[in-house]
């Protein structure tokens, strides 16, 4: 089998593992990930995918003993060193469950290091499945060609949420009326570009009470933004503020 080339690994398979990768080392595959490699796929020995843990980069790698329901990886060499994540949170209150799982996977290929569940006083849905989410997630970091698996939250009170808020991350707020300031004005402001860490957060259906917005408003660093002229969905807010943030000041500006 000829040799592969670094541009031509673009369209391999991508494995996320929790072992540490270095060349020479050997790998074994879970039962599903086993599964999926030898019976969805159908890889055979020295079929060639690709392989990262979120701590030591990605490698190259090929499969080298598959059995009926198992399958050892050699890795090879190193294609990408680990590059830190955008450091960008998404702090979010859980919808019906379609709607959040897909708003979680665009998340993580829109580049955020942290999903964090939070409560509010019209949220329905009440507790996730972190299983499911992390599963979600790390899909969508394997397709979206991430060197990480972003980290899904137990939910939390939005109360406590602000109590415990980081000094130096700016916490951006989604709102649809009163004194949020339209995105692309909040996000060329100086006030926001001196931060390097940042935190979307958005609400329920039926968005955050008003004593909610209040005690927002008195969070260390809150911006209350506006996404343009109509009311978007839950997740469409939380998509449309994390695009917004990536292209003006997160990890698309300058990316090839």
């Amino acid at each position: 089998m000829p040799t592969a080339t670094k541009m031509d690994l673009r369209h391999t398979q991508r494995l996320f593992v929790t072992a540490n990768l270095s060349q020479g080392a050997t790998v074994a595959a879970t039962e599903d990930q086993a599964h999926y490699l030898l019976h969805v796929l159908r890889l055979r020995p020295g079929d060639v995918l690709r392989m990262f843990n979120g701590r030591d980069g990605e490698f190259r790698a090929t499969l080298s003993s598959p059995g009926k329901n198992k399958a050892e990886l050699t890795v090879e060499e190193q294609l990408r060193p680990q590059t830190p994540d955008a450091d960008l949170w998404l702090c979010c209150a859980p919808i019906k469950k379609a709607h959040f799982e897909y708003m979680i996977e665009k998340a993580t290929e829109l580049g955020v290091c942290e999903i964090q569940p939070i409560l509010t006083q019209r949220t329905q849905v009440r507790e996730i499945n972190g299983n499911r989410a992390y599963g979600i997630c790390r899909e969508a970091a394997e397709q979206s060609d991430r060197l990480s698996v972003p980290a899904v939250g137990n939910p939390v009170d939005l109360a406590d949420l602000i109590d415990v808020f980081p000094k130096d991350r700016a916490m951006i707020v989604c709102a649809e009326w009163g004194t949020a300031v339209p995105v692309h004005e909040a996000f060329h402001a100086q006030e926001l570009k001196n931060f390097k860490k940042a935190a979307i957060v958005t609400g329920p259906e039926g968005g955050f009470a008003a004593e909610e917005l209040e005690a927002l408003r008195k969070a260390p660093n809150a911006v209350f933004v506006r996404l343009g002229p109509r009311i978007l969905r839950a997740d469409t807010a939380a998509i449309a503020a994390l695009t917004c943030w990536q292209a003006m000041n997160g990890d698309w500006k300058g990316a090839l």
